[in-house]
């Protein structure tokens, strides 16, 4: 049991997580280092159990999306590496994974990657909590601070000068 909780840091799944198309993923090329499979395995044995695989479990990236992943990991266009957009799996296609790659590696693997979502989903509603509560205390701090500027403020000089006003040059 200790095993799978230790066998890949949860930072290291966390990394590998992207937000594409509103969905938390992660790359078919990952997996594959993680389960230590080569990724065309990994995609062949995806596509031997197509039912396993829906629409909201795996997706294929567009090659604009494909373009843009490439760009932000800084991966490097041309010979070698990738030729196809890569196929991205939600939390429930990791999940599904475990039923097609049968080894005792797939399935501690898996078994960290869900938790590293679940712990994902854990710390961004905690920051949502935090962002309303922040949002709250903004406005009211925004209210205090104008009460504040109100006091400080220099009165408003009179409208008539008393007294002697020397003539301008």
């Amino acid at each position: 049991m200790a095993k799978a909780q230790n066998i890949i840091p949860v930072e290291r799944i966390a990394s590998q997580i992207y937000l594409i198309r509103g969905e938390k993923v992660m790359l078919d090329s990952d997996l594959a280092k993680l389960y230590q499979v080569e990724t065309k395995n990994l995609n062949k044995a995806v596509q031997r159990n197509p039912r396993r695989f829906p629409g909201d479990c795996m997706f294929q990236l567009s090659p604009e999306e494909f373009e843009a992943l490439r760009f932000q990991i800084g991966t490097a266009k041309g010979r070698g590496g990738r030729r196809t957009p890569p196929y991205a799996f939600t939390e429930q296609g990791v999940a599904m994974l475990s039923s097609v790659l049968h080894s005792d590696r797939a399935a501690d693997v898996n078994l960290a990657i869900i938790r590293a979502f679940v712990k994902l989903r854990e710390i961004l509603a905690t920051h949502k909590d935090l962002a309303r509560k922040v949002e709250q205390h903004d406005h009211q701090i925004a209210i205090l601070f104008d009460r504040v500027q109100k006091i400080l403020a220099p009165p408003n000089p009179p409208k008539h000068p008393i007294g002697y006003v020397p003539p301008k040059d």
